[in-house]
């Protein structure tokens, strides 16, 4: 883990790609995507398996490693309608009422819409964006909020780096701007989307389950 100052606040970045705001021991985790491998398996396309069983453990990893006593899902929770799935929605209940005592929000975000809000039984409160919380705006979207600095999904970040020892490397990573940062993809089973950072941006790479501060002259053009 990675503890950096943000806003004016320490945030850890954890290898999983979740940001954990110490003064509010929030957890922040974007991009689920619950269910989304059932949702390609009823489409007939061949997926693996047990992805949402694997997001949950790494959650509990990460909810066990920061001490955290809330999450906030920063939107996609689960990928779409087919999500709904009975053994989907019985995984979850089941890592639910084995963490009870945890506070869950849901940031609505765009797979959000479509797929309907997660189901009473998992006890997820579901807001709209952005939710306020200390100097920050809690959001699933990547778009500036006036007075406050967000913390957003959506995009998938990675980056390309080389150096000597490897050609080319797709990292997921951390994507910190002036005033809007992006954390990864949550889900085992979501793509990433390359980025194109700015100058003063500040970009932190997952490797080998370490966060490092990446200077931008490593990036691949």
């Amino acid at each position: 883990m990675l503890r950096i100052s943000l806003a004016g606040v320490d945030v850890v970045l954890h290898p999983s790609g979740a940001a954990f705001l110490c003064d509010y021991h929030t957890l922040l985790v974007a991009d689920a995507h619950f269910g989304k491998a059932v949702s390609f398996r009823l489409l007939g396309v061949p997926v693996p398996s047990g992805t949402t069983t694997e997001t949950l453990a790494t959650i509990s990893d990460a909810v066990r490693d920061t001490g955290a006593k809330r999450i906030v899902f920063l939107g996609d929770f689960l990928h779409s309608k087919r999500s709904h799935a009975a053994g989907t929605l019985g995984v979850l209940k089941e890592w639910r009422d084995q963490n009870a005592a945890l506070d869950l929000t849901l940031v609505r975000g765009n797979h959000d819409d479509r797929a309907g809000d997660p189901p009473s039984s998992l006890d997820i409160r579901v807001v709209d964006e952005p939710l306020p919380l200390g100097p920050f705006a809690l959001c699933h979207h990547p778009k500036p909020v006036a007075g406050a600095y967000v913390l957003a999904g959506h995009w998938h970040p990675c980056i390309s780096v080389s150096g000597r020892a490897f050609q080319r490397l797709r990292l997921p990573c951390f994507w910190l701007g002036d005033d809007v940062g992006v954390l990864p993809a949550f889900g085992s089973f979501t793509g990433m989307h390359r980025i194109e950072p700015r100058e003063g941006d500040r970009i932190f790479p997952v490797a080998k389950n370490v966060v490092r501060a990446l200077e931008l002259k490593n990036l691949e053009n």
